[in-house]
């Protein structure tokens, strides 16, 4: 194993990596941590390194191993960039390189224009986040890509339709489902995937479980995305998306269109997110942990019909999913209220402690009506066949006491 400078390395595990590996001090005026490099263009050392970068960075050529390759312009990358990068693969086992992004909606958008060409198909899994359903169903499929919707979950139905393609180009999962917390079988769509004489790429929108509890490479997805904003930044002060390959190809070509697009993750926002990576594992099995005592703690209660929740599956192909999939369950549940929309906005009323916002993966608990917010886009049919009703909140618990977060819960409940 070597490091970014050609220097062996002894193997570390990620949350040391993350620390201790794509960064050097001594380019930093001994920084112990790095610096924002705030600069639109960059000098070169001569014209024949000019010449080198610019061939790199369009194609024409590939760095030698342990090259150190000029930079150009802030938009193609810059330093701050490079280091976020270096430290991100690590958290995601398989992966190869990443590209990072202004936003998760910038990444999953480059992702598609990138790989998936007008003319081209992509079988897809719903419920998806609002964002992502508005991007296919505004802009790619007015663009002449083929949408190809599949329940989450339903293995079957996804094979059939990645069978059944043609010039299919992407299979993209969100895995659990948002807000239904529905688990797809990542390796069984990757075998049909792989098999389908298109070859088509399978990418895995990971933001509920990544990177700490799911790792979609490992079970033979090819591209993993992940809204930063969420648990990976962590404290919903900033923006970011990241998407991470197996393959570094993949990548390359990734950041030719971000190159177009102009949509790279700026320095200060890059300098933010890198400081908070090694805290990632560190809060998300508190937020696990305070979730799951929250959510197992209610069910029963009498204004609550169901809750939606890793560990509370009942259906057997759903548990096994989890089992083969995930190492813990997950910062987020989701409840159906008996008493519909009048009752979800009774419980968002009242309460005190989890703030009613659409977000999600911070440090303090939110709630939301996703019926009438983030899936609003959605026509009624399309809300009632992904089981996102009007009764139906999601909940995103942070890193508070869960005895309070569970007070907080309770009382809103009982005052519905």
């Amino acid at each position: 194993m070597v490091d970014l400078r050609g220097k062996p390395a002894y193997y570390v595990r990620p949350p040391t990596a993350v620390l201790t590996s794509g960064f050097d001090p001594n380019l930093s005026l001994g920084s112990a941590r790095p610096a924002v490099f705030r600069s639109s263009t960059y000098v070169f050392t001569t014209p024949e390194a000019a010449e080198r970068a610019f061939d790199v960075a369009l194609g024409r050529a590939r760095p030698a191993q342990g090259e150190s390759v000029g930079l150009i312009y802030s938009r193609l990358s810059h330093p701050n960039a490079e280091i976020l990068e270096d430290h991100i693969v690590p958290l995601e086992p398989d992966s190869q390189a990443a590209a990072v992004f202004n936003s998760g909606m910038a990444a999953i958008s480059t992702l598609f224009f990138t790989f998936c060409p007008p003319g081209g198909s992509f079988v897809y899994t719903t419920p998806l986040y609002g964002g992502t359903q508005h991007l296919i169903h505004q802009m790619l499929e007015p663009f002449g890509m083929r949408a190809i919707a599949v329940p989450a979950g339903d293995a079957a139905g996804i094979r059939r339709a990645i069978e059944g393609a043609r010039d299919l180009r992407l299979v993209f999962l969100e895995t659990p489902a948002n807000p239904t917390l529905v688990m797809t079988d990542i390796a069984d769509a990757a075998r049909a995937a792989h098999a389908h004489p298109d070859h088509p790429l399978v990418a895995v929108d990971n933001t509920f479980l990544g990177p700490a509890f799911q790792h979609p490479l490992r079970h033979g997805a090819d591209l993993v995305v992940y809204s930063a904003t969420k648990y990976l930044a962590g404290f919903s002060d900033m923006l970011g998306g990241v998407v991470l390959a197996k393959d570094r190809e993949l990548v390359t070509r990734l950041c030719g269109t971000r190159a177009i697009l102009g949509n790279i993750l700026q320095p200060d926002e890059c300098w933010l997110l890198d400081g908070r990576l090694p805290t990632v594992g560190l809060r998300m099995n508190r937020q696990s942990k305070n979730a799951q005592r929250v959510a197992e703690a209610i069910v029963g209660h009498p204004r609550v019909e169901r809750v939606y929740y890793p560990t509370l599956f009942e259906d057997a192909e759903q548990i096994r999913i989890r089992d083969e999939q995930c190492s813990f369950p997950g910062g987020v549940f989701s409840i159906d209220l008996r008493g519909g929309k009048r009752a979800a906005f009774d419980f968002l009323r009242r309460l005190r402690i989890a703030k009613n916002a659409v977000s999600l993966g911070g440090v303090e608990s939110l709630a939301c009506h996703p019926a009438t917010t983030t899936h609003s886009e959605l026509s009624p049919e399309a809300l009632a066949r992904s089981g996102v009703g009007e009764q139906l909140v999601r909940v995103s618990v942070g890193i508070e006491d869960w005895r309070d977060v569970l007070a907080d819960v309770r009382q809103a409940l009982d005052a519905v």
